[in-house]
């Protein structure tokens, strides 16, 4: 027990990053500065550099006070699956790819984000090739591509 202790205190107090997850942060905000308390209302909404928080060690933009509130009570709820990269190619190829802040899908009370430019949109190819499915690939190649490089 005396050495768990030990341990503890040497990553708390040692400067180690705990954030190992690799979060999509283009724009220097997880969801491209939307917020993500947003999407569970059906919305696309850009937050605001007023109301903003840091979680795992990445920042998140809101659009009211109320809803940095509602994250900050309950932040795994809001947090994006797969890091805010596109579901749909990490469940395809177990690739990496930036989003569309505004093509979005919620599913069992989770928030899926997705690609969608040049004419592909990514949550129609993910909905016809069978969102089950690719969802359950994309839980097993984030497990081994999640960690932070």
């Amino acid at each position: 027990m005396k050495k768990f202790f030990i341990l503890l205190f040497l990553v708390m107090f040692s400067g180690i990053n705990a954030q190992q997850i690799d979060y999509n942060i283009k724009k220097g905000f997880v969801a491209e500065g939307y917020d993500v308390t947003e999407y569970f209302n059906n919305r696309a909404v850009k937050g605001s550099n007023e109301f903003s928080t840091t979680y795992d060690s990445v920042k998140y933009k809101f659009a009211s006070q109320a809803n940095l509130e509602k994250f900050k009570n309950n932040p795994q709820k809001f947090v994006p699956q797969y890091g805010g990269y596109c579901a749909y190619a990490i469940g395809a190829n177990a690739e990496k790819v930036d989003i569309d802040p505004e093509t979005f899908e919620i599913k069992d009370d989770k928030l899926y984000l997705f690609y969608n430019s040049w004419g592909v949109n990514t949550l129609k190819k993910w909905n016809k090739e069978g969102a089950i499915t690719l969802r359950d690939k994309a839980d097993k190649n984030w497990q081994k591509i999640k960690i932070k490089k």
